[in-house]
């Protein structure tokens, strides 16, 4: 008889726990720059594909680090990779592991839960959009610092956000200057749910183990009912790079690497 597979995983990227018919997975701080390191992208996708084939997995929790600085992260990404020799090719590189966790997560067939707290840019919401419920802390707040540097969102934010709270909340959040609390996404659609951030870990497995109590076959085929709409959501993320670099090769900010 075959043994019985355990998904308790440990790397640079992140850590994951198996818990009965759940996952809990972590990411480690700096997620950006490691998205420069291909090794962590494949990690972190080869593993999706390894929960993915194990049928007594039903959900995977998936929590953003605390410790994040927010847009200062996004910032110091930007101008050190644009200093150092991996210029754009890290760029491109960053946008395109964010494409593929993202269709990876749409097409997982698990439900995915995304926790989150602190400061958390714009890359990380989008990619929680991705997901199938959200939930942070009452100390969440949602910067974008996209504007600073004249870029775009990247994440597929625009894609997901028009189908969650309509075209002109849309604009609203993606062209935001400040800060979103976790208060203000729970009212605007945002997230599901907001609880302390003592009882983050708690709130998502008693969530966990009521998606887990359904039958597999429901689960499964409820999500792809649901994101049957996502069908051009890889053309959507492929044009969005195409925006992202044009804004940035318009962008004043960034002129100074052109010359």
């Amino acid at each position: 008889m075959t043994a019985e597979k355990h998904h308790d995983f440990d790397c640079k990227a992140f850590t994951a726990r198996q818990m009965d018919d759940f996952i809990l997975l972590r990411f480690h701080d700096k997620f950006l720059l490691r998205t420069t390191d291909l090794s962590n992208r494949d990690q972190i996708l080869d593993y999706l594909d390894r929960i993915s084939e194990n049928e007594k997995i039903k959900v995977l929790i998936i929590f953003g680090s605390p410790e994040k600085s927010g847009c200062q992260e996004y910032m110091d990404f930007y101008h050190l990779v644009m200093e150092s020799d991996m210029g754009t090719d890290a760029i491109h590189r960053m946008y395109n592991v964010i494409n593929q966790l993202i269709l990876k997560i749409v097409r997982l067939d698990k439900i995915v839960i995304h926790c989150n707290s602190g400061k958390v840019i714009s890359s990380f919401l989008n990619i929680s959009l991705a997901c199938d419920y959200r939930i942070i802390a009452d100390n969440t707040v949602f910067q974008n610092p996209c504007l600073q540097l004249g870029l775009l969102p990247k994440g597929g934010g625009a894609y997901f956000l028009q189908r969650i709270i309509g075209v002109s909340k849309a604009f609203d959040v993606l062209l935001a200057e400040k800060d979103i609390t976790a208060l203000e996404a729970l009212k605007m659609g945002l997230v599901d749910m907001v609880t302390g951030m003592e009882s983050l870990e708690e709130t998502a497995i008693l969530k966990a183990h009521q998606f887990s109590r359904k039958p597999k076959s429901s689960l499964t085929g409820v999500k792809r009912l649901l994101n049957y709409s996502l069908r051009d959501l890889e053309d959507y993320l492929n044009t969005e790079n195409q925006e992202l670099t044009r804004a940035m090769m318009s962008s004043e900010t960034w002129k100074q690497y052109w010359a």
